[in-house]
């Protein structure tokens, strides 16, 4: 089959690595245009380093961009990390049609921080799902989906680099051996069972030190690596990273600091406390806690805010 895939970053690189490494007929690979001074992406140093024509449009809406993919008259197209609005007539245009890998069990977690989401809610499995996307949202048939389990101490990237993404690829490799012998279903969603978020933003992920230790947890570990839950101290705005739940049984108000050492900060919550490891005041980069601590001379029985203060 003439293959095209539309993608970016180290997924939309994994997948064509993978194509390549099965010397599939990949005929294109659409990516954004370079971002200033910042590296290539890995999806066009891998398609120039392999001899695959690199296609690079600021909107996949762009008349030229629609034309020059019907140029190609492609049998199957690949979405593998696609932020950008594809349009029907792209999706449309291969024989075979255009299938998507999406890091949620759809129609659950439509929207673009599915993983964020899942972790932040409390959710115990989430998994992935490859789909013939449709023009909305998220919406389009399932081809296929796997379930995996969301882990006590799992963040967005553990669960995302560590199994969503290698799970991902795996699962767009089979989906194609199913297009190319016809047997890939195309099973209509639930659209009553759908719920859908938007991005996860730092507004949306500000600790409240009175909420529950597990919902704490839950939000810090669901905003790492990005956007960073956020927390306040002394007018600086806080991200906190490698976090983890304790037993407490010290009488700190919640935010208080209980202690400091070697292996971050010991912060007190309803029900608990969470240890963190990294932080990072905004606009700088991350520090070991404890390291951090001593550039603001903070010392036990101070306390973290839900707001700047």
């Amino acid at each position: 089959m003439r293959i095209v895939i539309i993608g970016q970053s180290a997924f939309g690189e994994s997948v064509l690595k993978s194509l390549v490494d099965r010397e599939e007929n990949v005929i294109g690979v659409f990516c954004p245009p370079d971002a200033g001074d910042k590296r290539q992406d890995p999806i066009k140093a891998l398609a120039i380093s392999t001899g695959t024509p690199v296609y690079q449009f600021a909107r996949m809406r762009n008349e030229d961009c629609i034309s020059t993919f019907k140029s190609l008259s492609a049998d199957l197209a690949i979405m593998a990390y696609v932020i950008d609005i594809v349009p029907n007539e792209i999706l449309e245009a291969p024989t075979k049609g255009t299938i998507q890998y999406h890091p949620s069990l759809l129609p659950k977690h439509r929207g673009p921080s599915s993983i964020n989401w899942a972790i932040i809610n409390g959710e115990k499995k989430t998994g992935l799902t490859v789909f013939w996307p449709d023009g909305d949202l998220d919406t389009g048939p399932i081809l296929s989906q796997k379930s995996v389990n969301i882990e006590p101490e799992d963040s967005t990237g553990s669960l995302y680099f560590n199994k969503l993404f290698p799970e991902g690829v795996s699962a767009i490799i089979d989906a194609l051996d199913k297009v190319r012998d016809g047997t890939a279903p195309r099973i209509t969603q639930d659209h009553s069972k759908a719920t859908y978020e938007g991005w996860c933003k730092a507004k949306d992920v500000i600790v409240n030190w009175y909420n529950s230790i597990d919902s704490i947890h839950d939000l810090i570990r669901g905003s790492d690596p990005s956007p960073g839950a956020r927390t306040f101290f002394n007018g600086l705005e806080l991200c906190l990273y490698n976090a983890s739940k304790l037993d407490n049984t010290s009488d700190a108000e919640p935010g208080q600091i209980i202690w400091i050492d070697e292996d971050g900060l010991l912060i007190s919550g309803n029900g608990g406390a969470i240890r963190v490891k990294r932080i990072r005041s905004v606009g700088n980069n991350k520090l070991n806690a404890s390291e951090w601590a001593k550039t603001v001379s903070l010392k036990p029985g101070n306390k973290f805010e839900n707001k700047i203060t």
